[in-house]
């Protein structure tokens, strides 16, 4: 059977243009290969090595970034650094350090006080007439209508301008914060909570003596602290800033085995005898403990032990709250076991409540 040949395709033949262009293909190709290369495939010839490309000008180094500065920070604060300036008392020497003390939380070459473990001492002639100059900021008495005004605008819970103060007491960044919320707003709200609400004169104390404002308002535990009516953002003092919590130092031993002026048997009774009594109060983590010391004032006209109950308030809170117990009801912390204090009154009420029934005999 034939086909017809309509049904057969057409051969076309390449036009002269196409021959052209691939004549000059193979000379090409047979031109940069060897007789002894394979035809289909072509040597890539190998690029010359590029000439090294001039380094860029350095940079210039930001002042921030700098782990040495050129010069160290200087500050005329008229007081000594510390971490915490309301729970630690110059009073207190450590027995030993967590670390060396040339390891000063400032940074290596910030600042020009030396660190000292606790503390960097400022040098002499460092805040000549402070006191002066922070009556010039304070200016004149607020006025019972001006306070009652800023207490209304700052009192509130969702206050914008709020600084909360936790168990680290007044610290000293806390008070570069104040600093920064003074150069927008008159005061500032302070929020207390934790072991330093057992005394709040001490924090009022504090924060008055190193910020140079006044407080205008207190109520349990929240605080207005006015900047004054001189206050000049642009005129505030330099504070340096810790870069890092440094490491508590070691101290003497709070409770002792035997208390003072008892023997071993009669510690270990009124060990046990506190453990078995009620517990006076419950604290919480990060309460409010107010009225803390006030209770155990009372509570001791008639007992001689009190416990205290500390669940879930942890070991290092509950020995610093031992502590503060023990210089300002005054009493002897015997015991910390299972998160709770046990407190004795110790000799010093008896002496004295014997001496008053004496003097109250008649004669």
């Amino acid at each position: 059977m034939f086909l017809s040949r309509k049904l057969l395709l057409p051969w076309r033949r390449p036009n002269q243009g196409a021959q052209a262009l691939a004549g000059r293909l193979l000379r090409s190709s047979s031109s940069l290969s060897d007789p002894d290369d394979d035809p289909p495939f072509t040597r890539i010839p190998k690029r010359l090595p590029r000439a090294p490309s001039p380094s860029p000008p350095p940079k210039p180094k930001a002042l921030a970034g700098r782990i040495r500065p050129d010069e160290p920070d200087h500050s005329d604060l008229p007081f000594d650094f510390r971490y915490s300036y309301s729970e630690t008392d110059p009073a207190w020497r450590p027995i030993g350090f967590r670390e060396p003390t040339r390891f000063s939380p400032f940074g290596p070459g910030r600042l020009d006080r030396p660190w000292d473990g606790v503390a960097a001492a400022r040098g002499v002639g460092d805040g000549e007439g402070g006191e002066r100059s922070r009556e010039e900021v304070l200016g004149e008495q607020l006025s019972e209508e001006e306070v009652a005004e800023l207490v209304e605008r700052y009192r509130h819970s969702d206050c914008s301008r709020q600084i909360n103060l936790g168990k680290g007491g007044v610290t000293h960044n806390m008070l570069d914060d104040i600093h920064n919320h003074w150069k927008r707003a008159e005061a500032v709200r302070i929020k207390c909570l934790g072991v330093p609400t057992l005394d709040m004169d001490n924090i009022c104390f504090h924060l008055e003596d190193k910020t140079g404002g006044k407080i205008i308002y207190r109520n349990i535990n929240i605080l207005i602290l006015h900047r004054g009516r001189n206050y000049d953002p642009k005129q505030r003092p330099a504070i340096p800033l810790m870069l890092w919590k440094p490491l508590a130092p070691i101290y003497p031993r709070l409770v002792q085995n035997v208390a003072e002026g008892l023997t071993f048997e009669e510690t270990k009774e009124l060990r046990n005898r506190g453990l078995s009594s009620p517990p006076l109060t419950k604290l919480t983590r990060n309460g409010v403990y107010v009225n803390v010391v006030d209770k155990v004032r009372e509570a001791f006209k008639t007992v001689e032990v009190v416990r205290l109950d500390c669940s879930h308030v942890g070991t290092s809170d509950c020995k610093k709250i031992g502590v503060k117990l023990r210089d300002l009801v005054p009493c002897v912390p015997i015991l910390f076991k299972d998160e709770q204090i046990i407190l004795w009154r110790g000799k010093v009420k008896e002496e004295h409540s014997a001496s008053d029934q004496c003097n109250s005999r008649p004669q």
